[in-house]
């Protein structure tokens, strides 16, 4: 899981969810987990 400074363009990728756990964002996308990354 990569750590980026913006998941807005990461949002429109097909089977994306946007989650907030712990203070952090992440985004979960169990169609393609390349695309899974932290925020903060």
């Amino acid at each position: 899981m990569k750590a980026r400074s913006s998941v807005r363009s990461l949002k429109q990728k097909p089977g994306s969810i946007v989650v907030r756990r712990r203070g952090h964002t992440f985004v979960i996308n169990k169609r393609d987990p390349r695309w899974n990354t932290r925020q903060g």
